[in-house]
């Protein structure tokens, strides 16, 4: 193997990998059916029932619904301390998108289908014409 044919492999996965982590993004950011609670309404939560596992007088079901209802609270703060930092991940795409969608044969309406905005796909150089 060619060493021009290593870096256009290097080039593909670094390409590829742009892409991905975007639309990753981009769907991790999709609303989700019902209201979106905040951090802080969850820390009140997580208080609360810390609060109550505290007193003394709580009956065996019920503190195991409030432990389970504490893990429950972590899980999704920590979820939303994971949520991808969109502008990174931009950056990436605006980068690696056009070499990636012209060598995939990826429509401008193919990539607008998936959910990427008109503006982003204008940055990163992707046309109607593609």
């Amino acid at each position: 193997m060619s060493d021009e044919h290593k870096a256009a492999i290097a080039a593909g996965r670094i390409e590829s990998a742009a892409v991905r982590d975007y639309l990753e993004a981009l769907e991790a950011q999709r609303p989700k059916p019902g209201r979106r609670v905040s951090a802080e309404t969850l820390k009140e939560r997580r208080a609360g029932i810390a609060e109550q596992l505290g007193s003394g007088d709580i009956k065996p079901i019920k503190r195991l619904e409030l432990l389970q209802a504490g893990r429950d609270i972590d899980a999704q703060l920590a979820a939303i301390a994971d949520e991808p930092d969109m502008g990174a991940v931009e950056t990436g795409f605006v980068e690696h998108a056009a070499a990636f969608g012209t060598r995939k044969g990826i429509a401008y309406a193919t990539w607008r289908e998936a959910g990427v905005p008109a503006d982003l796909l204008a940055r990163a150089g992707i046309t109607r014409g593609r």
